[in-house]
């Protein structure tokens, strides 16, 4: 590449908001470089699992145990990676951080990055979450409310194709939906115990997830979703929204788009004389050679945690602790939601239904308390919701059974009876102690400082994990479930996988680094449009209210550009 040739914009990431950055500036005609620090992944081509059987994978999808050393880390959530997706996750050998509290960061590191393995949940943000800070003295006011991002959750929406069902419910506004996917029936039965056995207006819905259901629809070259449920392997369809079925597409038909995999970005440059970012510097992920390229605004959206990094890294004499690190806000107010808490029943009943396909969604039961005065807590702030599904289970529990011949046969032809399951994600709120700093003695392999991670959970979190378990297991039980099992494993911050904040966005640069245009305050050609820039967590999945911030960072950087500001 030239390294001389100086772009409109540069874009670091091509996940879920470095896809959309890349859209947005391309079709807004600037010239972009996209930086992966990653391998190239092509949709279609580079979904080598795509299409394979559980008995085609080795050990019928386990881990070996050497695999294991190399996901120690991410194999925490239990779920991933497994042999069918693994090659979607980093090895933490070779990728290694500090723990000086324990945080479990999930990542991948390819083009497309955790849009190719993320849950595809798309909830929009409210006033409740917007206001929260404010009304509770908490962290700081974020300097955005819902009607200002509404318009670009509309666009987002429209553009990625959110299935689901319009409630009318102002801490969960409704959006614009393709038609909701199909509840189980022991889901309607719970849905039905919730309206009838509660009077705090708590209701099921089925997720709003980001995969097609109009089958008659077509979405810029992806099509419906086929019921398959291998999401996370890579969908040859398109059925669900990631940056390589779409939005880097859709960056590459305008020829605006250069992508320069493997390349990893460790410090954005500053020049002391205009007081502007002038471009990146980066280490080739294979050669180790160094590079730099030069852009009118720089874009980060490498994931919360990476751009926080990429920003301590970025030192120069007015920065000496990291570009627009000034006041000591950098790397702090890191928050994630919880995880791996909730409970499990047996459901009877309902033996003469069954389903057709894999359907790749759950139900969903919004936040209920803290919402009003009648729902009000008086020992923890925010709220929570859950995520869940049923099923029935399979022909493996015949194995146990004193079956043989005929009537084992007979048996494991039928499958066993219905269960339910449900998972609490809860907000935790931003503390100031709460952070992320470069080690100060450890370098990962290209030389650089690894991230030390110091985040924990406090006693607003327990109280509300407390609640969430009571919730769930009253709901179960009201809904006539049988055999309730609580769970509430041990887990750190990260193990959502939706780490935020870092460079929160708020009006005061003494106490915020981006401004309500997600620009650093001191710097205002870098955006940062990832989970680094919020300022409080709500409790509801994060990927869509990104992706509605970053395609309005993109259009106000490219109006900021097109009028000179940037020249």
């Amino acid at each position: 590449m030239n390294q001389k040739e100086k772009y409109d914009a540069i874009v670091v990431g091509t996940g879920i908001s470095g896809g959309w950055a890349a859209k947005e500036l391309c079709e807004n005609g600037l010239k972009t470089l996209v930086l992966e620090r990653g391998r190239m992944v092509k949709h279609i081509e580079d979904y080598p699992t795509m299409n394979m059987d559980i008995w085609d994978l080795p050990n019928r999808n386990k881990l070996s145990r050497e695999d294991k050393k190399k996901y120690h880390k991410q194999k925490r959530v239990n779920w991933a990676p497994n042999p069918d997706t693994k090659h979607f996750f980093v090895n933490d050998l070779e990728h290694p951080y500090v723990e000086t509290k324990r945080f479990d960061w999930i990542r991948g590191y390819h083009v497309g990055g955790r849009s190719l393995t993320w849950g595809r949940q798309s909830y929009r943000w409210s006033d409740l979450d917007f206001e929260a800070n404010l009304n509770e003295n908490i962290g700081v006011d974020w300097p955005v409310r819902y009607k200002d991002i509404a318009p670009w959750y509309d666009k987002v929406e429209e553009y990625i194709g959110v299935s689901g069902e319009k409630l009318g419910l102002s801490q969960l506004p409704d959006g614009k939906f393709l038609p909701p996917m199909d509840l189980m029936c022991p889901e309607k039965d719970l849905k039905n115990a919730l309206s009838e056995e509660f009077d705090d207006n708590r209701l099921l819905t089925i997720g709003r997830v980001a995969n097609i259901t109009d089958k008659e629809g077509n979405i810029e070259g992806r099509t419906a979703c086929q019921f398959r449920n291998r999401c996370w392997r890579g969908c040859p369809f398109g059925g669900y929204f990631s940056s390589n079925s779409s939005t880097l597409p859709a960056a590459e038909r305008t020829g605006n788009m250069t992508l320069r995999p493997n390349s990893i970005v460790y410090e954005v440059i500053y020049d002391d004389n205009t007081k502007r970012a002038t471009g990146v510097r980066v280490i080739d992920k294979e050669t180790h050679e160094k590079y730099e390229f030069e852009a009118k605004v720089i874009f980060l959206c490498a994931s919360a945690m990476a751009s926080v990094g990429i920003l301590l890294q970025s030192k120069s004499e007015r920065f000496p602790n990291g570009i627009g690190n000034e006041h000591d806000q950098l790397g702090r107010n890191i928050m994630d939601h919880h995880y791996k808490l909730g409970a499990s029943a047996r459901v009877e009943g309902h033996l003469d239904k069954y389903y057709k396909g894999r359907r790749p969604n759950g139900f969903y039961i919004p936040r209920f308390v803290n919402t009003d005065a009648k729902t009000s807590k008086k020992d923890y702030l925010r709220g929570f919701g859950y995520q869940g599904s049923a099923s029935r289970k399979d022909w493996t529990a015949s194995v146990a059974e004193l079956n043989y011949g005929k009537a084992l046969k007979e048996a494991v032809l039928k499958p066993g009876n219905w269960q339910i399951g449900a998972t609490g994600f809860g907000e935790m709120l931003p503390y100031h102690d709460n952070r992320v700093m470069l080690s100060a003695t450890e370098k990962d392999q290209w030389g650089l400082p690894q991230l030390d991670f110091d985040v924990e959970f406090k006693e607003n979190e327990y109280k509300m994990r407390e609640d969430i378990i009571r919730q769930i297991t009253e709901m179960f039980a009201a809904a006539g479930f049988k055999d309730i099992k609580p769970f509430d494993e041990i887990t750190g911050p990260g193990l959502g996988i939706h780490e935020m904040g870092g460079a929160r966005m708020g009006w005061n640069p003494r106490t915020s680094v981006v401004n309500q245009y997600n620009q650093v305050h001191d710097v205002p050609n870098i955006y940062v449009t990832d989970g680094a820039f919020m300022t409080s967590a709500s409790c509801v999945n994060p990927s869509l209210t990104y992706m509605a911030f970053t395609a309005r960072a993109s259009h106000h950087a490219a109006k900021e550009i097109n009028t000179g500001k940037f020249s």
